[in-house]
């Protein structure tokens, strides 16, 4: 199986050129689409959400990740090996949140033309670089075959809750935004436990102007539909919602922002 996440959108030839050249080299490819849809050149947003599904797929799935706005320079293409799954993308920090997670990673640097189309356009690495790589991963070439093994890939600095005792005070930030304008934090349970936050008296988070009061697990549970709400989400951190809204155009909130977890 192989996913396919790039900015490329669905308007345009890039997603079935992709298709293709992975079908010509490996015809029974199942090939998944994550989404085409992530904001043009940021690299971020698709590092956390491959980070928040690939594991969703069965082992050995195949994840090509495309959002490169250092096509054509000197940034090398990969193949990483981590977990029971495979990556294929370029190093520009695509990769990061499986980096984190994953407690064994190989990075290997694709660097072997011989697995690349012949003559790669300096502007579609996609289609001419990473779809060939994937291919020939699916057909059994082991990652070891693509070139050497490196240890300096990049990788994002993904921001960690700081604690700080003597306030009884956790600071974080807002590290997603989804379309629903859901708010993601970088706090998961391990910095407040959903049976904490769901007991009284409740913590707060303040973001910006804003204080959440607001605890629960579901968004219908808000006794204050009007008010924001924080929830445990999906992905396995604290979110802040609006009922029926957006909490990120309510509360004027950007990635980035800063939280703070007051008890």
């Amino acid at each position: 199986m192989i996913t396919l996440l790039t900015d490329f959108g669905t308007t345009d030839y890039f997603v079935p050129a992709v298709k293709g050249v992975i079908l010509t080299l490996q015809p029974s490819a199942q090939l998944i689409d994550l989404t085409h849809d992530i904001p043009a050149q940021d690299i971020q947003h698709a590092a956390f959400t491959l980070g928040a599904c690939y594991r969703n797929f069965p082992p050995g799935t195949i994840h090509l990740a495309v959002v490169d706005p250092g096509v054509g320079s000197a940034r090398r293409p990969l193949v990483v090996a981590a977990g029971q799954y495979f990556f294929v993308g370029p190093d520009n920090g695509l990769f990061s949140f499986v980096y984190a997670r994953e407690p064994e990673v190989r990075v290997y640097h694709a660097a072997r033309p011989e697995f690349h189309r012949p003559q790669p356009s300096a502007t579609f690495h996609g289609r001419d670089v990473f779809a060939p790589l994937v291919a020939w991963l699916a057909r059994g070439i082991h990652p070891t075959s693509f070139g050497p093994e490196i240890s300096d890939y990049v990788r994002l600095a993904i921001p960690q809750p700081q604690a700080d005792a003597d306030a009884n005070t956790i600071s974080g930030e807002i590290i997603h935004i989804d379309r629903f304008g859901n708010c993601l934090t970088n706090f998961t349970e391990s910095e407040l436990p959903l049976t904490s936050a769901l007991c009284p008296p409740p913590p707060m988070f303040s973001i910006g102007e804003h204080a959440v009061t607001q605890f629960g697990t579901h968004f219908a549970q808000a006794a204050q539909p009007e008010q924001l709400f924080a929830y445990l989400g999906s992905a396995g951190y604290w979110e802040v919602a609006l009922w029926c809204g957006s909490a990120a155009a309510r509360g004027g909130i950007v990635r980035g922002a800063k939280v703070k977890l007051i008890w």
